[in-house]
């Protein structure tokens, strides 16, 4: 492995001399850089990456379900009731580990610690489809979510460490379309199921076993293709790693030499918007999860055959995910947060209200299509907002992880909603999907108002005062009264 290359004397000369406040045609003239050219090369090098291993960390999650229409539940000898426990469990362990594992990322590196929790998932997924008892089914389901609890506010974390915040929306977006794509790999689920009894095992088995496996080679793989910060990148040269800092150190915190502690660690956790960012995904995650977890069940209960399930599954993940990058590029041109959220969630209403009122199969389908179509392109703003909105290295990462904790509570709860004995309409899981989103739209209404009113405030010059008790350069984080919040 190449080892990676201290930012040189040079090079931090250069940055000095880039004036942060400077036009970006100005760093551009001074360093020699094509700032439109560093941003391709930036972009293929770390979205791909992060994108393969986000698109595994949900394909491993949510294959359960497609597992469940190939006997899983009957080989092992559960009860439908028994296989939602083993849902619940997996975020049990996620939510527990979430703020460790994001602490881990703070003290660790990117290079070494995403890597590492890819192959760790990678193994307890490949281990879940060996998997002979119940209980071995619940160990590996709790693991699951342990272990893949680091990834995705990780990621967010370290994107946040390579872009401007106008930047990030946009490439968080992209790369959580793949949750969205996860979906539409029921197609080889399909394919991977007429493997049964191949050695012994039924499809499900094979489900399991191959793409556990594919997410373990990928992941050893990574250790390669994932880079550190830009201070240490190896693939950037002195002028490019000396632009990159100086046009971060105009926009965001990123290239302050911040040092972990707990007093940045509990200012996030004393404040309410991050509370509101976690409340706004809480109410998110238990219609994306349900969906996410049961489509297969969903619509195989509308009369299809298991087959046909694995293949219906597919046209609502693929709009999801055409309409998450869609609306995700219209929010970052519009400097519009929050009404796309609201409107997307009001989309996917409009498919859980299909659900419930129509009993012929064609038309509950579109509801799918509806709820997926309005879920995913809101949950990746939702998602990207606070890796916009928290300033502070350590305050960010905590607000990220405590988001991601206090979303999956809903998600708990979602995996006992729809039980056996609401087949085949699943009104109590419909009803509370969509009552969650209702109170997606409020939380985020809520939410906007608090935001616009502190800028307003700011504007005023409200606060401005605490500026002559710090030193020059000293940054006050998202508290500082230079800050703006992104509505």
């Amino acid at each position: 492995m190449a080892t990676e290359k201290q930012l040189d004397l040079p090079a931090r000369e250069k940055i000095e001399a880039i004036s942060p406040t400077g036009s970006h045609d100005g760093l551009e003239a001074l360093s020699g850089v094509n700032e439109k050219s560093l941003l391709r090369k930036l972009d293929r090098k770390l979205l791909p990456a992060v994108t393969l291993l986000y698109l595994l960390s949900f394909l491993d999650r949510s294959n359960v379900g497609n597992a469940r229409l190939e006997g899983l539940v009957k080989d092992l000898n559960m009860t439908g009731n028994q296989y939602l426990t083993g849902l619940t469990l997996y975020f049990i362990g996620y939510v527990l580990f979430e703020i460790p594992c994001n602490i881990a990322l703070k003290l660790t590196s990117p290079k070494l610690w995403l890597p590492t929790l890819t192959l760790a998932w990678g193994v307890v997924a490949t281990l879940m489809g060996v998997s002979q008892s119940m209980a071995g089914f619940y160990v590996a389901r709790f693991f699951l979510g342990v272990t893949e609890s680091g990834l995705f506010p990780g990621i967010v974390f370290y994107l946040s460490m390579w872009y401007k915040r106008n930047e990030q929306h946009y490439r968080i977006a992209l790369f959580f379309s793949a949750a969205a794509l996860a979906g539409a790999f029921g197609i080889f689920a399909y394919g991977i199921a007429h493997m049964r009894g191949v050695g012994g095992l039924n499809g499900w088995w094979w489900i399991f076993i191959l793409e556990g496996l594919l997410t373990v080679v990928v992941s050893l793989c990574s250790y390669f293709f994932i880079a550190n910060y830009p201070a240490t990148a190896n693939f950037l040269n002195d002028d490019e790693r000396a632009f990159i800092q100086a046009r971060l150190a105009s926009n965001n915190d990123a290239t302050r030499n911040e040092a972990f502690t707990w007093h940045n660690v509990m200012s996030a956790v004393r404040d309410p918007k991050v509370w509101l960012y976690g409340l706004g995904f809480h109410t998110m995650s238990l219609p994306l999860y349900t969906l996410s977890l049961f489509l297969p069940t969903i619509i195989k209960e509308l009369g299809f055959t298991a087959g046909e399930a694995q293949l219906l599954t597919v046209p609502p993940y693929a709009l999801a995910t055409c309409l998450t990058m869609i609306v995700a590029v219209a929010s970052e041109k519009t400097k519009v947060r929050a009404p796309f959220i609201m409107g997307s969630s009001c989309f996917a209403i409009i498919g859980y209200i299909i659900l419930l009122s129509s009993k012929k199969a064609g038309v509950a389908y579109v509801g799918t299509i509806f709820a997926a179509a309005g879920i995913y392109p809101a949950t990746a703003i939702v998602l990207s907002w606070p890796a916009n909105n928290v300033s502070g290295q350590t305050k960010r990462a905590t607000a990220n992880a405590m988001q991601i904790s206090i979303g999956n509570l809903g998600a708990v709860m979602g995996t006992q909603l729809y039980r056996t004995e609401s087949t085949p309409r699943f009104y109590v899981g419909h009803s509370m999907a969509m009552g969650y989103l209702i109170a997606n739209v409020i939380v985020f209404g809520i939410l906007w108002w608090v935001l616009k009113t502190e800028n307003a405030r700011r504007d005023r010059g409200e606060g401005a005062d605490r500026l002559r008790a710090i030193s020059e350069g000293e940054w006050l984080g998202d508290e500082d009264p230079r800050w703006r919040f992104q509505t």
